[in-house]
């Protein structure tokens, strides 16, 4: 006898789980009925990320970039899923090999992106690299893979949670990537996503009281509306490319703490 096929339903992932919309809405993309987040799911990411996040900030910078090569490896034995719901196989291994580049990044911000800086007097001063917090992350519509990996890999390599808002057009890359996730060894609840549109998800997170930084490089023309309500709680506004590879990228979701401390008696 013939059987129907078990379609794979496309949920969110929010705090290392794989609910549906609390609203039980959906929308159709790439063919498929895709949860679509309300606010409070985006409230409830939020939460999530904030619990995950300072015990993720507390790990050592070596075990981050551990964590962040075992994403690479789940995602190398994923490669043909993935490859089904992007451009093709040449941009997962783009995608892999840019989270481990990432990766090796980890144990060696402290040193290029903080300094022991000259002062006139009796100390020493330090400036060492911190994590922002909680960071919201409006991903790029294309490429659907690579243009997240670009964006959230400099987020979570420094210490901070992401709450991901997904390519609209494009979501069943975000949701593959979080399959990805949930079994590498990232704690439930650093990485966040959503998928939904963004025009209704985005103006929530801009404004959450407590995001400490938005990346809006996937906005479409939201910027200046977006950057006017994270202006509420002085939050970060970072604008980049779907492209990027860069240390300075990670230095744009960190602050910089200096400490001072005195030499002799």
């Amino acid at each position: 006898m013939s059987r129907l096929p078990v379609k794979k339903t496309y949920k969110l992932f929010i705090g290392g789980g794989f609910p549906r919309s609390e609203s039980g809405r959906t929308y159709d993309a790439e063919g498929q009925n895709v949860a679509r987040a309300s606010r409070k799911d985006a409230r409830d990411a939020v939460v999530a990320a904030r619990k995950a996040q300072p015990g993720w900030a507390s790990a050592t910078a070596y075990n981050r970039g551990q964590v962040l090569y075992r994403l690479a490896e789940m995602m190398e034995t994923r490669t043909t899923d993935l490859a089904a719901v992007c451009s093709g196989k040449k941009e997962v291994e783009a995608a892999i090999d840019r989270i481990v580049w990432y990766a090796g990044w980890a144990d060696k911000l402290a040193q290029v992106i903080g300094s022991s800086n000259p002062v006139s007097g009796p100390y020493f001063n330090f400036s060492v690299p911190e994590p922002t917090g909680v960071v919201a992350v409006l991903a790029p519509e294309q490429p659907a893979l690579g243009g997240l990996v670009a964006r959230l890999a400099p987020v979570i390599v420094g210490g901070n949670a992401a709450v991901v808002v997904a390519s609209e057009t494009h979501p069943l890359a975000a949701i593959e990537l979080a399959e990805a996730i949930a079994t590498s060894d990232l704690p439930g609840g650093v990485v966040n996503i959503l998928t939904g549109l963004s025009e209704e998800l985005a103006p929530i997170l801009a404004g959450h009281m407590d995001v400490n930084a938005i990346d809006v490089t996937g906005a479409d023309g939201q910027g200046p509306d977006l950057e006017r309500l994270a202006a509420d709680n002085v939050k970060r506004v970072v604008h980049g490319t779907a492209d990027e590879q860069s240390p300075w990228t990670i230095a744009s979701f960190l602050e910089l703490k200096t400490v001072w401390h005195p030499i002799g008696q």
